[in-house]
Order: C-alpha cells, then structure tokens, then sequence
C-alpha cells in the first residue's frame, strides 16, 4: 500500500494514489503476482538498469567511466539483489501502468540531480517539507504540476469542484479521454505519473466554508495558498483563514501576468488585497448575486491596468462570449512564475508584498 495515501474522498483515493510493491517483501511479491494474473492488460515498463546506471553516473561527475566500469558499479549497488526485485514496482490502477523505478531516496537523488546548484541541498531539503495549497486547476493545474516536476513541496493539496470540459482544453494540458473527469483528479494523477512519493490531498468539492479549516491545517499547517479560483467570495474566505494563521497568499492572474503576493506571515495585520478593497468581508459578500459582485471583481483586478484585450472582452460577457478568456500560453506562464515565487519564499530568498506584472506585450515588442 502506499503509505503517502492521504485524502478527504475514499473514492478519489482510489482513483488518484498508485500502489507500492516491493519484491523483496514476501507479502507485496505475492500481491503483484496476483495483480498480474488478475489484469492480463496490465503493461509494464522496466528500465530500472538504466535508472542504475544513471545513478552510478551522477555520483561520479568526475570520472568517464568505461562500459566495464559502469556495469561493476551498478552490480555493486545492487550487492547480489536481483534487479526485479531492487527498488520498487508502481501500478497506476487509472491506466493500467506498471513501471520498475528507485526506490524514494535514490528516485529523488536522481530525479533532482539536475536542480542542482539552482536549487542548493540545504534548499532541497526545506522544500521536502513545505506544504502547498492550490485553489483553482486552470493556472492552478500548471501551478500545481510545475512545483512537481521542479518538487518543491512536500505535500501539496489542491482544490476545485469543477470537472473537464472540452472549452477547457484550450489551457488546461490533458487529453480528450479525460473530458468529464474531475479537475483535482486529473492534475492529482499527472503528478502522481511524475514523482509517485509526493503527498497529494486532492478536495473535489472546492474550497467552501465548512471544510478551509481542513484545507489549511489538516496533517499540519499549510506553508502558503495559491489562490487561482474564480470565486470572489472564496478569495475573501482564504485570505481571511491566511491571515488569521499568518499565511502568505500568492495570485497569478493570466493577464499581463499580474503577480499578486500577500505576505500575511510577515504582516499580519496587511489589508486583503493590498487594501484595493477596503472593508471587504467573506460576511459581506459571500450572499451578493453576481450582479453585486462585479464591482468588487473591478476592483481586486484593477480595471485599468488590465490589457486593452481583457478589457473589451470583459464587456462581451453575456454578450457573445460566457466568461473571461484564458490562453494556455498565459497559464504555463503563469504557473512558472508562480513556482519560482513559491520557491523564494520558502527558501526565505522573497520577503516582499505586492502587486507586479511580467507583460510580454510591454517586454518584447516591435519599437
């Protein structure tokens, strides 16, 4: 079983969290033996020797080791084990996918070894226990699964009660199998194929009332909370929780590459939304109809700082589009952007509040 299984939905878990076997152990050879008899479609994939050799190869950057040599040292890792039964077998119930990989400690050595030295070990091992909120898998799926290819966290839960829908696809990376699966799913799942030991807690319902105080502080504080949701009153919600706990708060809007960071751990009595809006409550708008809220919408974005495009589209709302346009060239932007802040900040290399834009338009242009 995989001992990093954790979430508020059991039927999620399952669909979300690979198993772990290790041939070595009696018990899990003979579960894997009967997972394979049981599911004739399983595929397998194993290249364990080259993870191997690989790794023999980074833990010697100063020597060109001969074919011979190569071989001698990875037989000298494995010290008589059978290579089946060395590291660990991944089976990804959702696709059918069984993969041979390192076990944790020699995965992550090598998964990582080409971070270094942009990311010091001293660094590394801060980021390994940081946790990670993510509201939103639009920006936030990119957010989300950028922080684990880089595996800057520890854990990370995310959160959106919305599921795939094919006008998502012109952001979101995923495929047209996935279309009416739910959003926290998908993302939990492409992270899960990247790095199996990083801690997902997946929240299919969304972010509400009733279950922040989980979000944030369930199995340990929350270290920071990206907020990428379309919900004013939700934004209001979580940052209100961040500053009651001394959170910062990190937005990435996908215009202009708006960067909005609130550093609620280093000033506790900061105004949400830099002060934008003042005397904003969850209590004062969260019963407001839509009509109500588009002013606050205003106001939290800066109307005139939005791009001359976001602008004129805002006003064919209802008209001849249904909501605010999106790029995917914005939203991986954005979740590169975003991860290299939350690195900062978690590395104490980033102590600052404010609002910044990073707008390509403005950078690289025709003069």
């Amino acid at each position: 079983m995989n001992k990093h299984s954790t979430t508020p939905d059991k039927i999620a878990e399952a669909c979300i969290h690979p198993s772990f076997f290790r041939l070595s152990n009696p018990d899990d050879r003979l579960l894997f033996n009967e997972l394979l008899q049981k599911d004739p479609h399983i595929r397998i994939f194993d290249e364990i020797k080259s993870q191997l050799s690989e790794l023999v190869k980074i833990r010697n950057p100063d020597k060109k080791l001969s074919g011979h040599q190569l071989s001698e040292a990875v037989a000298g890792l494995l010290n008589g084990t059978d290579t089946k039964d060395y590291g660990v077998w991944v089976y990804y119930p959702w696709s059918a996918n069984i993969v041979h990989i390192l076990d944790e400690q020699e995965f992550i050595e090598l998964r990582t070894s080409r971070n270094l030295f942009k990311i010091t070990p001293e660094e590394e091992a801060i980021l390994s226990q940081k946790r990670v909120g993510v509201i939103g898998m639009s920006v936030g799926q990119s957010v989300a699964v950028t922080m684990a290819i880089e595996r800057s966290f520890g854990e990370i839960r995310i959160a959106d009660f919305d599921t795939i829908e094919l006008s998502n696809l012109n952001r979101i990376r995923t495929g047209i199998h996935n279309l009416g699966l739910s959003k926290v799913v998908i993302t939990a799942r492409e992270i899960a194929e990247i790095d199996p030991f990083l801690k997902v807690t997946v929240f299919p319902e969304g972010i509400t009332e009733d279950n922040i105080e989980q979000f944030i502080t369930n199995n340990g504080k929350l270290d920071i909370i990206i907020d990428e949701c379309d919900g004013v009153e939700i934004k209001v919600l979580c940052r209100e929780k961040a500053r009651q706990y001394g959170i910062p708060v990190l937005m990435e809007a996908s215009d202009r590459a708006t960067i909005d960071i609130e550093r609620f751990d280093l000033e506790p009595d900061r105004p949400l939304f830099h002060g934008k809006v003042p005397g904003l409550t969850y209590d004062l708008i969260k019963e407001k109809t839509k009509e109500e809220i588009l002013p606050y919408i205003f106001s939290i974005a800066g109307y005139e700082t939005l791009s001359d495009r976001m602008k004129y589209s805002l006003n064919q709302i209802g008209k001849t589009i249904t909501t605010w346009p999106q790029l995917a060239s914005a939203v991986v932007l954005g979740g590169g952007i975003s991860a290299d802040i939350c690195r900062r900040i978690f590395t104490g290399n980033l102590k600052i509040s404010g609002r910044f834009f990073i707008d390509l338009e403005d950078l690289i242009r025709d003069k």
